[in-house]
């Protein structure tokens, strides 16, 4: 459904104009109304709130620029305590010398006033105004607004003007400690590399995380970088707060993914209170690092029928608050309070349901520039596509020429421009050279001196003879270390551990082409061999053959009508069709509650995945008999679910186990082909295993409670090894199933 807007009376605001459709104020009208003012994108659309054309659009635009900043304050479109939470931060003073003024006056203002002048007022902006001020904003307007507005970090000149920070992303699809380091010595061999050493983990089990969290650690040691730039495993905030505990000192910022309410942070596991506790502990020089993205919300189910700008905004207002409370932190520890706070926007890495092509990228990465510095944060994006997106290696290039006149703080940096883990399109060490080169951009002061010391850059920042060379890199690093070995000697240990880490699938840039920001050409052919075969692994079927092989099959699919539908309205996946679901609850009947454990196969989106020699068999064999030796009752059939999400998973459990009176755990393993595109061909195991009665309730069960072994492959974490941590995690959520106060789950889970 489309908003659809009638002719708008001159001078009429969006609270008239609902009050004469309506009579009286109605909320979804509301809702609607400042949807269809935002450019177009599929995630808006989805929930009901994007204009239905041109037309309505501008009304929608011409009602918002008419309305007073105070009316909208007053009437947020939907409430929750996280809204509340965030007016912490906001200066009641400051804003009583705008609320007053139109949206249309304060676009006017953000373009024009005096630089300082914006800058005061920017603590008297509430989240929901801000969004509604970007609706109002051209993209020109947007690179305007964002490139007037900068918040470097304490003591440093990330986000500052003229500066263009990179986080390095060094993921690894086992975790190697040895392709994370080989990655940061990559990326500082291109001069790349000045604001975070963050990596996201395949496991998130605390001792795989301390091993990660150390080997970054130790690099920063090694080179005396530890008080310039922090690092980060990206695993959940607990996570990190327990390796702390084991290992005191060797985690850095503190990473956690926020939502836009209460609702959608639970998917996360995340609640008010936590963060809090969070940012309170934050004393020492690192703070929080968050990360945010339009649409995370919608597509949890979390919406509560307001568009993803407004979502988004929020969720600059929650990290606008909790930066607060860390100089709170910082003050009460006898600090100054100078909170080293920063977020990182992830635009694209859902896929096509939140928006397809590359201009809606772009208006999206610019809205969220802005809304971010209206917030006084520090923001960086993460510029990236999924394979499904209609948005080609090539167009992330153009992406990023957009975008780099709005002043983002910083960007992604790999190797290429693909992520060997997570198996999407982002920004490469080549780009941020360019980037630089193009717009006469600089790093970290500090950071740039120390790329100097290493010798691959000079006294003017041009490129030496080690310019793009990890192996040089290495030799500082062994150097550092105290290591006497002739240079030769360390390069060659160098060549063979490159080996190894290529081996593992992990692409390391050495050299370059015809200019120092392009990749050397035979790496070039690799990346879009990748992306090639990533897009024919999008359009696969799951095989009859595969099928067959397992044993028991029961052919199950959800409501999407082809693999189209499935790739483009992923909710269409995320539940059974009629047919299905009547099997599932007579497959229950069958079962008689002699089962405790069930496996369930689903497609996802590379279902070669599952089809490729020595995958998916292994894991199966090994998880049967892992079960079955620590007392699972496994269930004889899998179930086969055709164009599944892991959300359909859920909704088997429920109709398999669900037993409000029954208290022992239920434990579904759920096996889905990932995304395409690493070139390992990998499948993930999503492991659930809470209670008979909390599989009874309807939604109580949801990501939040589910384990991920992600990146299984021949080629990357071994499908037996896989299958034995299953059996393991599954333990673990089956002794908090048993602890958990039936009610106090469900009802956290629930909201």
């Amino acid at each position: 459904m489309s908003v659809r807007l009638p002719d708008v009376l001159p001078d009429e605001d969006v609270l008239d104009f609902v009050q004469r459709l309506h009579g009286g104020f109605d909320a979804r009208l509301y809702q609607q109304v400042l949807g269809a003012a935002n450019a177009f994108k599929e995630g808006d659309a989805a929930i009901g709130v994007a204009a239905a054309d041109e037309d309505s659009r501008q009304r929608a635009r011409a009602l918002l620029a008419r309305t007073r900043l105070s009316d909208v304050h007053t009437h947020p479109p939907f409430e929750d305590r996280l809204h509340i939470f965030s007016l912490e931060a906001w200066d009641a003073a400051r804003w009583r010398r705008v609320a007053d003024w139109t949206l249309g006056q304060l676009k006017d203002f953000l373009l024009t006033a005096d630089e300082a002048a914006v800058h005061d007022a920017l603590d008297g902006l509430p989240s929901d105004v801000i969004a509604c001020v970007v609706k109002l904003m051209s993209d020109a307007e947007l690179k305007a607004v964002g490139g007037r507005i900068f918040h470097p970090l304490p003591g440093s000149r990330v986000g500052a003007r003229g500066y263009l920070g990179a986080r390095l992303q060094p993921n690894s699809p086992t975790d190697h400690p040895e392709d994370i380091r080989w990655q940061v010595f990559n990326g500082w061999a291109f001069a790349v590399g000045d604001v975070v050493l963050g990596t996201n983990p395949v496991s998130s089990d605390v001792a795989s995380v301390a091993v990660v969290e150390a080997a970054l650690h130790d690099v920063l040691v090694t080179f005396g970088l530890t008080d310039v730039m922090p690092h980060c495993v990206l695993a959940h905030i607990d996570v990190q707060a327990q390796v702390e505990a084991l290992q005191p000192g060797t985690t850095g910022i503190w990473f956690q993914s926020l939502g836009g309410n209460e609702a959608a942070n639970r998917t996360f596991d995340v609640t008010l209170e936590k963060m809090v506790a969070h940012a309170a502990a934050r004393t020492g020089p690192w703070g929080l690092y968050f990360e945010t993205g339009q649409g995370a919300d919608a597509t949890n189910g979390h919406h509560h029928g307001t568009d993803m700008l407004i979502h988004e905004s929020r969720k600059y207002g929650f990290a606008r608050a909790l930066k607060r409370r860390v100089a709170v932190a910082q003050a009460g520890a006898g600090r100054d309070a100078a909170p080293w706070v920063h977020v990182n926007d992830v635009a694209g890495f859902i896929g096509p349901e939140v928006f397809r092509t590359r201009e809606q990228l772009v208006r999206c990465c610019l809205e969220d520039i802005v809304m971010g510095k209206l917030h006084g944060l520090t923001l960086g994006l993460d510029v990236c596509s999924t394979l499904h997106m209609d948005v080609t290696l090539d167009d992330l290039g153009w992406c990023q020429e957009q975008l780099a006149e709005a002043g983002p703080a910083y960007l992604m940096a790999l190797p290429t421009r693909n992520d060997p883990m997570l198996s999407y399109l982002t920004t490469s060490f080549q780009d941020h050279v360019r980037l630089r080169e193009r717009y006469g951009l600089k790093v970290d002061d500090r950071m740039w001196a120390f790329f100097q010391r290493l010798g691959v850059i000079d006294a003017d920042g041009r490129p030496t003879k080690h310019f793009g060379d990890p192996r040089h890199v290495y030799v500082h690093y062994r150097r550092h270390k105290g290591d006497t070995r002739t240079e030769a000697e360390l390069r060659a240990e160098a060549e063979v551990q490159m080996a190894r880490v290529r081996a593992r699938g992990v692409p390391l840039a050495v050299g370059h082409g015809e200019t120092p920001w392009t990749l050397e050409p035979t790496l070039e052919q690799d990346l879009r061999s990748l992306y090639e075969d990533a897009k024919v692994g999008l359009w696969s079927e799951l095989s009859e053959a595969t099928v067959e092989s397992l044993p028991g099959a029961v052919r199950l699919r959800t409501r999407s009508e082809d693999r189209r539908d499935y790739i483009l309205h992923p909710p269409s996946g995320e539940s059974l069709e009629g047919a299905s679901e009547a099997m599932v609850r007579a497959l229950r009947e069958r079962h008689g509650g002699r089962y405790d454990a069930q496996l369930v196969v689903s497609d996802g989106l590379d279902p070669r995945s599952l089809m490729d020699a020595g995958h998916l068999a292994p894991f199966v064999d090994t998880l049967r008999a892992e079960l079955d030796a620590q007392g699972w009752r496994v269930a004889p059939e899998v179930l086969v679910v055709k164009h599944g999400r892991v959300r359909a998973g859920y909704q088997v459990g429920r109709l398999l186990f669900g037993d409000e009176e029954d208290a022992r755990p239920c434990a579904l393993v759920h096996v889905i082909g990932e995304r395409p595109g690493s070139g390992h061909h990998a499948y993930s195991a999503y492991l659930t295993a809470p209670s008979a009665s909390t599989w009874a309730r309807q939604g109580a069960v949801d990501h939040d409670r589910t384990r991920l072994i992600a990146g299984i492959s021949d080629t990357s974490v071994q499908p037996e090894d896989a299958a034995r941590e299953a059996v393991r995690i599954l333990a673990e959520l089956a002794a908090t199933a048993r602890t958990m106060p039936p009610s106090a789950g469900d009802t956290a889970a629930m909201g």
